[in-house]
Protein backbone atom coordinates (compact mmCIF):
# COMPACT_ATOMS: atom_id res chain seq x y z
CA UNK A 1 0.00 0.00 0.00
CA UNK A 2 1.21 3.51 -0.74
CA UNK A 3 1.90 6.06 1.95
CA UNK A 4 -1.42 7.93 1.74
CA UNK A 5 -3.46 4.75 2.06
CA UNK A 6 -1.63 3.94 5.30
CA UNK A 7 -3.41 6.99 6.79
CA UNK A 8 -6.91 5.67 6.06
CA UNK A 9 -9.35 4.71 8.84
CA UNK A 10 -9.90 1.00 9.42
CA UNK A 11 -13.36 1.02 7.78
CA UNK A 12 -11.89 2.41 4.57
CA UNK A 13 -9.06 -0.15 4.61
CA UNK A 14 -11.57 -2.96 5.15
CA UNK A 15 -13.68 -1.72 2.25
CA UNK A 16 -10.68 -1.68 -0.07
CA UNK A 17 -9.39 -5.06 1.06
CA UNK A 18 -7.04 -6.47 -1.56
CA UNK A 19 -8.52 -4.34 -4.34
CA UNK A 20 -6.98 -1.30 -5.99
CA UNK A 21 -8.53 2.12 -5.35
CA UNK A 22 -9.70 3.51 -8.70
CA UNK A 23 -10.86 7.01 -7.79
CA UNK A 24 -10.77 9.55 -4.98
CA UNK A 25 -13.44 12.21 -4.55
CA UNK A 26 -11.99 15.32 -2.91
CA UNK A 27 -15.04 16.95 -1.32
CA UNK A 28 -15.89 20.01 0.71
CA UNK A 29 -19.26 21.32 1.89
CA UNK A 30 -20.29 24.75 0.62
CA UNK A 31 -22.60 27.23 2.41
CA UNK A 32 -25.64 25.07 1.61
CA UNK A 33 -23.86 21.85 2.59
CA UNK A 34 -23.67 20.74 -1.06
CA UNK A 35 -20.67 18.48 -1.71
CA UNK A 36 -18.31 20.24 -4.10
CA UNK A 37 -14.82 19.36 -5.22
CA UNK A 38 -13.02 17.17 -7.73
CA UNK A 39 -12.77 13.48 -8.53
CA UNK A 40 -9.44 12.15 -9.72
CA UNK A 41 -7.68 8.84 -10.33
CA UNK A 42 -6.29 7.45 -7.10
CA UNK A 43 -2.80 7.29 -8.61
CA UNK A 44 -2.88 11.03 -9.26
CA UNK A 45 -4.29 11.78 -5.80
CA UNK A 46 -1.42 9.88 -4.23
CA UNK A 47 1.18 11.96 -6.05
CA UNK A 48 -0.49 15.38 -5.87
CA UNK A 49 1.02 17.84 -3.38
CA UNK A 50 -1.32 20.79 -3.98
CA UNK A 51 -4.99 20.85 -4.76
CA UNK A 52 -6.92 24.05 -5.35
CA UNK A 53 -10.51 25.29 -5.64
CA UNK A 54 -11.70 28.89 -6.16
CA UNK A 55 -13.05 30.61 -3.05
CA UNK A 56 -16.16 31.47 -5.06
CA UNK A 57 -17.66 28.07 -4.19
CA UNK A 58 -18.75 29.70 -0.93
CA UNK A 59 -20.56 32.47 -2.86
CA UNK A 60 -22.71 30.14 -4.95
CA UNK A 61 -26.42 30.10 -4.16
CA UNK A 62 -28.59 26.99 -4.07
CA UNK A 63 -29.80 27.87 -7.59
CA UNK A 64 -26.26 28.08 -8.97
CA UNK A 65 -26.13 31.87 -9.16
CA UNK A 66 -23.28 33.92 -7.68
CA UNK A 67 -23.74 36.24 -4.73
CA UNK A 68 -21.84 39.49 -4.41
CA UNK A 69 -18.38 39.16 -2.89
CA UNK A 70 -18.51 41.27 0.31
CA UNK A 71 -14.73 41.69 0.47
CA UNK A 72 -13.28 42.57 -2.94
CA UNK A 73 -13.71 42.28 -6.68
CA UNK A 74 -14.87 38.92 -7.98
CA UNK A 75 -11.42 37.60 -8.94
CA UNK A 76 -11.98 34.06 -7.60
CA UNK A 77 -8.57 33.42 -6.00
CA UNK A 78 -7.66 29.83 -5.25
CA UNK A 79 -7.91 28.18 -1.86
CA UNK A 80 -5.63 25.32 -0.84
CA UNK A 81 -7.53 22.11 -0.12
CA UNK A 82 -6.02 19.98 2.65
CA UNK A 83 -7.26 16.37 2.97
CA UNK A 84 -8.46 15.20 6.37
CA UNK A 85 -7.66 11.51 6.10
CA UNK A 86 -9.68 10.71 9.24
CA UNK A 87 -12.78 11.38 7.08
CA UNK A 88 -11.77 9.03 4.24
CA UNK A 89 -14.62 6.65 3.54
CA UNK A 90 -16.12 4.48 0.83
CA UNK A 91 -18.54 5.54 -1.86
CA UNK A 92 -20.16 2.08 -1.96
CA UNK A 93 -22.80 2.93 -4.60
CA UNK A 94 -20.16 3.43 -7.32
CA UNK A 95 -19.24 0.74 -9.85
CA UNK A 96 -15.53 0.86 -9.01
CA UNK A 97 -13.55 1.24 -5.77
CA UNK A 98 -14.01 4.90 -4.88
CA UNK A 99 -13.13 6.80 -1.73
CA UNK A 100 -14.45 10.13 -0.48
CA UNK A 101 -12.20 12.45 1.52
CA UNK A 102 -13.39 15.67 3.15
CA UNK A 103 -10.94 18.53 2.71
CA UNK A 104 -10.34 21.67 4.76
CA UNK A 105 -10.15 25.04 3.02
CA UNK A 106 -7.02 27.09 3.73
CA UNK A 107 -5.79 30.33 2.23
CA UNK A 108 -2.45 30.52 0.43
CA UNK A 109 -0.75 31.49 3.71
CA UNK A 110 -1.96 28.34 5.41
CA UNK A 111 -4.72 30.01 7.47
CA UNK A 112 -8.26 28.55 7.64
CA UNK A 113 -10.79 30.18 5.32
CA UNK A 114 -13.12 31.88 7.81
CA UNK A 115 -16.31 31.33 5.80
CA UNK A 116 -15.83 27.61 5.14
CA UNK A 117 -18.64 25.99 7.21
CA UNK A 118 -16.38 23.24 8.60
CA UNK A 119 -13.90 25.89 9.72
CA UNK A 120 -16.73 27.89 11.35
CA UNK A 121 -17.63 24.86 13.46
CA UNK A 122 -14.00 24.19 14.34
CA UNK A 123 -13.62 27.82 15.44
CA UNK A 124 -16.51 27.50 17.89
CA UNK A 125 -15.32 24.15 19.26
CA UNK A 126 -11.98 25.85 19.96
CA UNK A 127 -13.75 28.60 21.93
CA UNK A 128 -15.10 25.85 24.22
CA UNK A 129 -11.70 24.13 24.39
CA UNK A 130 -10.04 27.41 25.40
CA UNK A 131 -12.34 27.49 28.44
CA UNK A 132 -11.45 23.91 29.39
CA UNK A 133 -14.70 22.50 27.98
CA UNK A 134 -15.51 19.83 25.41
CA UNK A 135 -18.89 20.11 23.67
CA UNK A 136 -20.75 16.89 22.88
CA UNK A 137 -23.59 16.69 20.37
CA UNK A 138 -26.04 14.11 19.02
CA UNK A 139 -28.05 15.02 15.92
CA UNK A 140 -31.34 13.47 14.84
CA UNK A 141 -32.02 13.36 11.11
CA UNK A 142 -35.56 13.49 9.71
CA UNK A 143 -36.23 13.09 5.99
CA UNK A 144 -38.88 11.98 3.53
CA UNK A 145 -38.82 9.24 0.96
CA UNK A 146 -41.00 10.42 -1.93
CA UNK A 147 -42.14 9.29 -5.33
CA UNK A 148 -39.83 10.47 -8.11
CA UNK A 149 -40.64 14.12 -8.86
CA UNK A 150 -39.21 15.08 -12.25
CA UNK A 151 -41.50 18.09 -12.79
CA UNK A 152 -40.96 20.84 -10.19
CA UNK A 153 -44.42 22.24 -11.04
CA UNK A 154 -46.08 19.11 -9.66
CA UNK A 155 -46.61 18.53 -5.91
CA UNK A 156 -44.37 16.05 -4.12
CA UNK A 157 -46.15 12.78 -3.31
CA UNK A 158 -45.42 9.89 -0.93
CA UNK A 159 -43.69 6.84 -2.38
CA UNK A 160 -45.33 3.55 -3.29
CA UNK A 161 -44.68 0.90 -0.66
CA UNK A 162 -44.21 -2.82 -1.13
CA UNK A 163 -47.95 -3.30 -0.52
CA UNK A 164 -48.69 -1.32 -3.67
CA UNK A 165 -50.19 1.54 -1.67
CA UNK A 166 -48.71 4.98 -1.15
CA UNK A 167 -47.02 5.50 2.20
CA UNK A 168 -49.52 6.65 4.82
CA UNK A 169 -49.07 9.51 7.28
CA UNK A 170 -49.81 9.58 11.00
CA UNK A 171 -48.02 6.26 11.55
CA UNK A 172 -45.28 7.43 13.91
CA UNK A 173 -43.17 4.57 15.35
CA UNK A 174 -45.01 1.98 13.22
CA UNK A 175 -42.67 -0.88 12.29
CA UNK A 176 -44.93 -2.02 9.47
CA UNK A 177 -44.81 1.50 8.00
CA UNK A 178 -40.99 1.34 7.89
CA UNK A 179 -41.21 -2.14 6.32
CA UNK A 180 -43.11 -0.63 3.37
CA UNK A 181 -39.78 0.68 2.06
CA UNK A 182 -37.54 -1.85 3.78
CA UNK A 183 -35.22 -2.29 0.78
CA UNK A 184 -34.20 1.38 0.98
CA UNK A 185 -33.58 1.02 4.71
CA UNK A 186 -31.49 -2.11 4.10
CA UNK A 187 -29.28 -0.22 1.66
CA UNK A 188 -28.92 2.68 4.10
CA UNK A 189 -27.63 0.22 6.71
CA UNK A 190 -25.32 -1.48 4.20
CA UNK A 191 -23.88 1.79 2.89
CA UNK A 192 -23.39 3.10 6.42
CA UNK A 193 -21.55 -0.08 7.45
CA UNK A 194 -19.28 0.15 4.39
CA UNK A 195 -18.51 3.77 5.26
CA UNK A 196 -17.87 3.08 8.95
CA UNK A 197 -20.81 5.28 9.98
CA UNK A 198 -22.74 4.29 13.10
CA UNK A 199 -26.54 4.42 13.22
CA UNK A 200 -28.14 4.56 16.67
CA UNK A 201 -31.62 3.80 15.36
CA UNK A 202 -34.16 4.27 12.56
CA UNK A 203 -37.87 4.85 13.08
CA UNK A 204 -41.02 5.95 11.27
CA UNK A 205 -41.92 9.59 11.87
CA UNK A 206 -45.36 11.22 11.63
CA UNK A 207 -45.32 12.13 7.94
CA UNK A 208 -46.11 9.89 4.97
CA UNK A 209 -42.79 8.28 4.05
CA UNK A 210 -41.00 10.27 6.78
CA UNK A 211 -38.09 8.59 8.58
CA UNK A 212 -35.94 9.57 11.53
CA UNK A 213 -32.34 8.39 11.80
CA UNK A 214 -30.50 8.92 15.10
CA UNK A 215 -26.74 9.16 15.57
CA UNK A 216 -24.62 8.39 18.63
CA UNK A 217 -23.36 11.41 20.59
CA UNK A 218 -19.79 12.58 20.09
CA UNK A 219 -17.43 15.21 18.72
CA UNK A 220 -19.28 18.06 16.90
CA UNK A 221 -17.04 18.13 13.81
CA UNK A 222 -17.12 14.36 13.39
CA UNK A 223 -20.90 14.26 13.79
CA UNK A 224 -21.32 17.09 11.24
CA UNK A 225 -19.11 15.08 8.85
CA UNK A 226 -21.36 12.07 9.45
CA UNK A 227 -24.56 14.00 8.67
CA UNK A 228 -22.88 15.43 5.56
CA UNK A 229 -22.05 11.88 4.42
CA UNK A 230 -25.43 10.44 5.47
CA UNK A 231 -27.34 12.90 3.30
CA UNK A 232 -25.52 11.66 0.25
CA UNK A 233 -25.74 7.95 1.02
CA UNK A 234 -29.48 8.19 1.83
CA UNK A 235 -30.16 9.90 -1.50
CA UNK A 236 -28.16 7.19 -3.30
CA UNK A 237 -30.04 4.40 -1.49
CA UNK A 238 -33.38 5.93 -2.46
CA UNK A 239 -32.44 6.38 -6.11
CA UNK A 240 -31.49 2.72 -6.28
CA UNK A 241 -35.15 1.89 -5.56
CA UNK A 242 -36.80 4.40 -7.88
CA UNK A 243 -37.69 7.02 -5.28
CA UNK A 244 -36.23 10.25 -3.93
CA UNK A 245 -34.95 11.13 -0.47
CA UNK A 246 -35.44 14.77 0.40
CA UNK A 247 -34.16 16.85 3.31
CA UNK A 248 -36.39 19.85 2.56
CA UNK A 249 -37.88 21.29 5.72
CA UNK A 250 -41.44 21.03 4.35
CA UNK A 251 -41.68 19.03 1.11
CA UNK A 252 -45.34 17.93 1.28
CA UNK A 253 -48.29 20.21 2.08
CA UNK A 254 -50.35 18.95 5.01
CA UNK A 255 -47.54 16.79 6.38
CA UNK A 256 -45.11 17.58 9.23
CA UNK A 257 -41.76 19.13 8.40
CA UNK A 258 -38.33 17.56 8.83
CA UNK A 259 -36.05 18.72 11.64
CA UNK A 260 -32.48 18.11 12.67
CA UNK A 261 -32.84 18.15 16.46
CA UNK A 262 -29.46 18.69 18.11
CA UNK A 263 -28.78 17.35 21.63
CA UNK A 264 -25.92 19.18 23.35
CA UNK A 265 -24.00 18.72 26.57
CA UNK A 266 -20.67 20.12 27.73
CA UNK A 267 -18.04 18.24 29.73
CA UNK A 268 -15.07 19.47 31.68
CA UNK A 269 -12.10 18.45 29.56
CA UNK A 270 -9.89 17.47 32.51
CA UNK A 271 -12.37 15.54 34.61
CA UNK A 272 -14.74 14.36 31.87
CA UNK A 273 -17.69 15.41 34.05
CA UNK A 274 -20.83 16.96 32.59
CA UNK A 275 -20.81 20.64 33.63
CA UNK A 276 -24.63 20.64 33.58
CA UNK A 277 -24.74 18.38 36.68
CA UNK A 278 -23.50 18.70 40.27
CA UNK A 279 -21.83 15.80 42.07
CA UNK A 280 -25.16 14.76 43.59
CA UNK A 281 -26.96 15.08 40.24
CA UNK A 282 -28.57 18.51 40.65
CA UNK A 283 -28.69 20.96 37.74
CA UNK A 284 -25.86 23.50 37.77
CA UNK A 285 -25.84 27.22 37.10
CA UNK A 286 -23.94 26.43 33.88
CA UNK A 287 -26.95 24.38 32.74
CA UNK A 288 -29.28 27.34 33.18
CA UNK A 289 -26.78 29.77 31.63
CA UNK A 290 -26.59 27.53 28.55
CA UNK A 291 -30.38 27.57 28.19
CA UNK A 292 -30.43 31.35 28.65
CA UNK A 293 -27.87 31.72 25.86
CA UNK A 294 -30.12 29.72 23.59
CA UNK A 295 -33.12 31.88 24.48
CA UNK A 296 -31.22 35.15 24.00
CA UNK A 297 -29.42 34.31 20.76
CA UNK A 298 -31.34 31.64 18.83
CA UNK A 299 -33.65 34.28 17.39
CA UNK A 300 -30.61 35.69 15.58
CA UNK A 301 -29.41 32.20 14.68
CA UNK A 302 -32.68 31.17 12.99
CA UNK A 303 -31.33 32.48 9.67
CA UNK A 304 -28.71 29.71 9.89
CA UNK A 305 -31.02 27.00 11.29
CA UNK A 306 -33.78 27.79 8.77
CA UNK A 307 -31.81 28.82 5.68
CA UNK A 308 -34.45 28.83 2.91
CA UNK A 309 -37.88 30.30 2.24
CA UNK A 310 -39.33 26.79 2.55
CA UNK A 311 -37.84 26.46 6.05
CA UNK A 312 -40.43 28.83 7.54
CA UNK A 313 -43.31 26.64 6.39
CA UNK A 314 -42.24 24.26 9.15
CA UNK A 315 -42.76 26.80 11.95
CA UNK A 316 -46.54 26.58 12.13
CA UNK A 317 -48.80 25.33 14.96
CA UNK A 318 -50.13 21.78 15.17
CA UNK A 319 -47.49 20.15 12.97
CA UNK A 320 -45.15 18.93 15.75
CA UNK A 321 -42.65 21.75 15.19
CA UNK A 322 -41.53 24.25 17.82
CA UNK A 323 -42.69 27.84 17.35
CA UNK A 324 -41.05 29.27 20.46
CA UNK A 325 -37.87 29.41 22.54
CA UNK A 326 -39.43 28.18 25.77
CA UNK A 327 -37.72 25.37 27.65
CA UNK A 328 -39.18 22.43 29.52
CA UNK A 329 -38.31 19.04 30.93
CA UNK A 330 -39.56 16.23 28.68
CA UNK A 331 -41.83 18.72 26.88
CA UNK A 332 -41.86 18.27 23.09
CA UNK A 333 -43.89 21.44 22.51
CA UNK A 334 -41.00 23.64 23.66
CA UNK A 335 -38.23 24.71 21.32
CA UNK A 336 -35.69 23.75 23.98
CA UNK A 337 -36.41 20.34 25.50
CA UNK A 338 -34.61 18.69 28.40
CA UNK A 339 -34.92 14.94 27.74
CA UNK A 340 -35.20 12.37 30.53
CA UNK A 341 -31.66 11.22 31.30
CA UNK A 342 -29.16 10.39 34.00
CA UNK A 343 -27.26 13.30 35.54
CA UNK A 344 -24.13 12.42 33.58
CA UNK A 345 -26.09 12.56 30.30
CA UNK A 346 -28.01 15.77 31.09
CA UNK A 347 -28.37 17.75 27.86
CA UNK A 348 -30.36 20.40 26.02
CA UNK A 349 -32.22 19.45 22.83
CA UNK A 350 -32.49 22.27 20.29
CA UNK A 351 -35.63 21.46 18.27
CA UNK A 352 -35.44 24.54 16.02
CA UNK A 353 -33.02 23.47 13.23
CA UNK A 354 -34.52 22.18 10.01
CA UNK A 355 -33.04 19.18 8.22
CA UNK A 356 -32.36 21.54 5.31
CA UNK A 357 -29.65 23.39 7.24
CA UNK A 358 -25.97 22.80 6.64
CA UNK A 359 -25.00 20.33 9.43
CA UNK A 360 -21.75 22.16 10.18
CA UNK A 361 -23.59 25.47 10.52
CA UNK A 362 -26.60 24.06 12.40
CA UNK A 363 -24.33 22.55 15.05
CA UNK A 364 -22.08 25.65 15.03
CA UNK A 365 -25.01 28.03 15.62
CA UNK A 366 -26.38 25.84 18.43
CA UNK A 367 -23.01 25.72 20.17
CA UNK A 368 -22.45 29.44 19.60
CA UNK A 369 -25.67 30.36 21.40
CA UNK A 370 -24.89 28.04 24.31
CA UNK A 371 -21.33 29.37 24.53
CA UNK A 372 -22.60 32.95 24.75
CA UNK A 373 -24.92 31.88 27.55
CA UNK A 374 -22.05 30.32 29.50
CA UNK A 375 -20.01 33.49 29.09
CA UNK A 376 -22.82 36.00 29.75
CA UNK A 377 -24.16 34.05 32.76
CA UNK A 378 -27.77 35.17 32.33
CA UNK A 379 -30.81 33.32 33.65
CA UNK A 380 -33.42 31.72 31.39
CA UNK A 381 -37.14 32.36 31.47
CA UNK A 382 -39.08 30.09 33.86
CA UNK A 383 -39.63 26.51 32.73
CA UNK A 384 -42.72 26.07 30.55
CA UNK A 385 -44.80 23.24 31.99
CA UNK A 386 -47.80 23.14 29.63
CA UNK A 387 -48.32 23.16 25.87
CA UNK A 388 -46.04 25.76 24.28
CA UNK A 389 -47.92 25.86 20.98
CA UNK A 390 -48.69 29.49 21.67
CA UNK A 391 -48.35 32.83 19.92
CA UNK A 392 -44.69 33.80 20.18
CA UNK A 393 -42.41 36.50 18.83
CA UNK A 394 -39.34 34.29 19.26
CA UNK A 395 -39.29 32.93 15.71
CA UNK A 396 -39.13 35.15 12.59
CA UNK A 397 -41.69 34.23 9.95
CA UNK A 398 -39.55 34.65 6.84
CA UNK A 399 -35.94 34.55 5.68
CA UNK A 400 -35.64 38.30 5.17
CA UNK A 401 -36.61 39.08 8.76
CA UNK A 402 -34.35 36.29 10.03
CA UNK A 403 -31.33 37.76 8.23
CA UNK A 404 -32.09 41.17 9.76
CA UNK A 405 -32.18 39.60 13.25
CA UNK A 406 -28.84 37.88 12.64
CA UNK A 407 -27.34 41.19 11.60
CA UNK A 408 -28.58 42.80 14.83
CA UNK A 409 -27.00 40.17 17.12
CA UNK A 410 -23.44 41.52 17.29
CA UNK A 411 -22.29 39.02 19.91
CA UNK A 412 -23.49 36.04 17.87
CA UNK A 413 -21.83 37.39 14.71
CA UNK A 414 -18.52 37.74 16.54
CA UNK A 415 -18.65 34.12 17.73
CA UNK A 416 -19.64 32.75 14.32
CA UNK A 417 -17.10 35.03 12.65
CA UNK A 418 -17.89 38.38 11.03
CA UNK A 419 -16.40 37.33 7.67
CA UNK A 420 -18.58 34.22 7.63
CA UNK A 421 -21.69 36.26 8.47
CA UNK A 422 -20.97 38.67 5.60
CA UNK A 423 -20.65 35.83 3.10
CA UNK A 424 -23.68 34.01 4.50
CA UNK A 425 -25.87 37.11 4.34
CA UNK A 426 -24.75 37.84 0.78
CA UNK A 427 -25.66 34.33 -0.39
CA UNK A 428 -28.98 34.18 1.46
CA UNK A 429 -30.17 37.66 0.46
CA UNK A 430 -29.42 36.77 -3.15
CA UNK A 431 -31.49 33.58 -2.82
CA UNK A 432 -34.35 35.47 -1.18
CA UNK A 433 -34.32 38.06 -3.97
CA UNK A 434 -34.48 35.25 -6.56
CA UNK A 435 -37.44 33.66 -4.77
CA UNK A 436 -39.39 36.92 -4.69
CA UNK A 437 -39.19 37.05 -8.48
CA UNK A 438 -41.09 33.75 -8.82
CA UNK A 439 -44.89 33.87 -9.11
CA UNK A 440 -46.49 30.91 -7.32
CA UNK A 441 -49.54 28.85 -8.36
CA UNK A 442 -51.39 30.20 -5.29
CA UNK A 443 -50.96 33.77 -6.55
CA UNK A 444 -52.18 32.87 -10.05
CA UNK A 445 -55.16 30.94 -8.70
CA UNK A 446 -56.43 33.47 -6.17
CA UNK A 447 -55.23 36.84 -7.44
CA UNK A 448 -55.25 36.66 -11.25
CA UNK A 449 -59.02 37.25 -11.68
CA UNK A 450 -60.10 38.34 -8.20
CA UNK A 451 -58.12 41.46 -7.28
Amino acid sequence: MSKWTDQLPEAAKEYIGSRRVDEVECVIGDIAGVARGKAMPAAKFGKQTNYYLPNSIFLQTITGEWADNPFDAFTEPDMVMVPDFTTATAAPWTADVTLQVIHDAMDQNGEPIAYSPRNVLRRIVKLYNDQGWTPVVAPEMEFFLTARNIDPNMPVEPPMGRSGRKAAGKQAYSLSAVDEYGKVIDDIYDYAEAQGLEIDGILQEGGAGQIELNLQHGDPVRLADDVFYFKRLIREAALRHDCFATFMAKPIAGEPGSAMHIHTSVVDTRSGKNIFSEKKGEETEAFFHFIAGMQHHLTGAIAVLAPYVNSYRRYIPDFAAPINLEWGRDNRTTGLRIPISSASARRVENRLPGMDCNPYLGIAATLACGYLGLMEKKQPRPEFKSSAYIDSDDIPTNLGDALDLLDEDTALKEVLGTDFCKVYASVKRNEYKEFLQVISPWERQHLLLNV
